[in-house]
C-alpha cells in the first residue's frame, strides 16, 4: 500500500464533522509521531473563516483536544487536489467531491472505515452535547481505523476497545 501522506477531511461547512476529525487525527498523528499532515474543508462556502462550532469545540474540550484554531474554508480543487485522501464524512460529501472534479480513487468515505459505511450525521440535527459526544465516537473510531490502516503503528480503535 502507497503510503498516505496527506489527509483532507470534508463535509458540507466546515464548522462540525470535519474539524472535530482533523482534530481528533491531530492527536492521534502527535501520539504516535506520525509524518502525515492533515486538514478539513467543506463543499459550501458557508463558514468560511469561522470557528468551528461550539459544540464541536466544547466537546473536543471535554476529550482533551482543542479545535480553537481552526477555520472554515471551501474545498478547492485547485488548492486540494494534492492531497493524497479525501475523506468525505457523509454520501453527499462524497458525490460533491466527485462533481468538483476530484479524483475518485482518492475520495474514501469517513463511514468507510469501521462503521460498515454509515454516513456521520450532521450534529446540527442534534443541537445537544449528547448528539456531538455520539458525532465524536463515531469519528474517534473511523480516524483510528483510517490511521491503523495506513500506518500499522497506530492501533485500531476495535484493538484499542479490547485493551
Amino acid at each position: 500500500m502507497e503510503a498516505v501522506k496527506s489527509i483532507l477531511f470534508v463535509c458540507l461547512g466546515n464548522i462540525c464533522r470535519s474539524p472535530l476529525a482533523e482534530g481528533i487525527a491531530r492527536d492521534i498523528i502527535r501520539q504516535y509521531n506520525l509524518d502525515v499532515k492533515v486538514d478539513s474543508a467543506g463543499t459550501s462556502g458557508w463558514h468560511i473563516d469561522e470557528m468551528p462550532c461550539a459544540g464541536s469545540r466544547n466537546i473536543a474540550k471535554k476529550h482533551g483536544l482543542n479545535i480553537d484554531d481552526l477555520r472554515g474554508r471551501r474545498v478547492s480543487i485547485y488548492a486540494d487536489d494534492d492531497f493524497d485522501l479525501l475523506i468525505a464524512l457523509d454520501s453527499n460529501n462524497q458525490r460533491d467531491l466527485i462533481s468538483l472534479g476530484f479524483e475518485k480513487s482518492k475520495i474514501k468515505k469517513m463511514g468507510d472505515f469501521g462503521l460498515k459505511g454509515a454516513d456521520i450525521p450532521d450534529p446540527y440535527t442534534y443541537k445537544d452535547e449528547e448528539g456531538f459526544e455520539r458525532i465524536y465516537q463515531m469519528l474517534k473510531i473511523c480516524v483510528h481505523q483510517l490511521l491503523s490502516i495506513h500506518y500499522p503503528v497506530v492501533e485500531s480503535h476495535q484493538n484499542l476497545q479490547q485493551k
